[in-house]
């Protein structure tokens, strides 16, 4: 039986920004610093400047999205443009979900970009300030249907199923005390669970997204004709677990799904396994490596341009 040679690359989404990020590809390679300035002159502002330096607004939604697709893109075609790096398979938590359609042409750049800062102009405006929370939940082999089953209740949806350790929790922040003590007492004692609240500005991945679900979907459906659905299947739906299907109406869908519906990041990492003998994650942080970590499984993790080239140069 040949042995399985096929590569996968996975993608961080919000909350793995951080100031400087993809400077050194930006420094080091043409490519990379190619797609910063397209990325500024499709946006109409400086995303290099934003992405390099101590800029608050990075931690707003609108900016963060696009500004993390960017970075991801960039260090993806500096390795492709350096060391020939050529995955077979995709998959992005939440936003990233968006830089692997990009990545494997489903999704072209510059689509992808107006997308994702609508997408986090939108979802900033679904829930105001403060009124909101997300929360990650850490504990051993917790079972999904019976938190859903104890918060069916109360406004707090399970938002991302990440591991078999970690789920993340979103709805409203008065309710965020009632859920972690319902949460323990299911799975033990607060002594075996931390419970770890997240630096959010809404509650994304609940059902306090589905306001703007319309108007997203308005906004998938405006550039559908350039959708290239055929590629989509090598990219790991959030909303299905599976990959994408084939059909255009298929992956709008799941976009536009993914909003307010559970991110099965548990179930696609499964999927990719089932399909790559080696996975990498490129981006500026490495929240994913450890979710692999949780099956076992060695994802290897790109986050600077030394890291690359310790990992690719002969």
């Amino acid at each position: 039986m040949r042995e399985n040679t096929k590569t996968a690359v996975v993608f961080p989404g919000q909350g793995s920004q951080r100031p400087g990020m993809g400077k050194d590809f930006y420094d080091n390679i043409e490519a990379s610093r190619r797609t910063f300035e397209d990325a500024s002159k499709i946006l109409g502002w400086d995303v290099g400047a934003m992405c390099f330096s101590e800029d608050e607004r990075m931690n707003l939604t609108e900016f963060a999205q696009p500004c993390i697709l960017t970075t991801e893109i960039a260090m993806l075609r500096g390795l492709q443009d350096l060391y020939g790096f050529s995955p077979d398979y995709f998959g992005g938590h939440s936003l990233g979900e968006y830089t692997a359609l990009v990545a494997a042409g489903a999704m072209s750049f510059e689509h992808a970009l107006k997308i994702v800062e609508t997408r986090g102009h939108l979802m900033q405006q679904a829930s105001p300030p403060g009124e909101g929370a997300m929360a990650a939940v850490i504990s051993k082999n917790m079972g999904i249907e019976q938190i859903r089953k104890i918060l069916e209740d109360i406004p707090v949806d399970v938002a991302n199923i990440n591991s078999t350790d970690q789920v993340v929790i979103s709805g409203q922040a008065d309710s965020m005390g009632k859920a972690k003590e319902r949460i323990s007492r299911v799975v033990g004692d607060e002594e075996n669970m931390r419970f770890v609240p997240l630096n959010v500005s809404a509650p994304f991945h609940s059902r306090f997204m589905n306001a703007i679900k319309d108007k997203f979907q308005d906004v998938l459906n405006a550039i559908s004709t350039r959708l290239n659905a055929g590629q989509a299947v090598r990219v790991t739906s959030n909303y299905t677990g599976l990959f994408h299907a084939a059909a255009t109406s298929s992956v709008i869908e799941a976009l536009v799904s993914q909003l307010s519906g559970s991110v099965k990041w548990r179930d696609n990492m499964y999927a990719l396994v089932e399909k790559s003998h080696m996975i990498y994650e490129v981006g500026p942080n490495r929240p994913l490596k450890n979710f692999f970590r949780s099956l076992d499984v060695n994802c290897k993790s790109i986050t600077s341009f030394s890291a690359a080239a310790r990992e690719f140069s002969v």
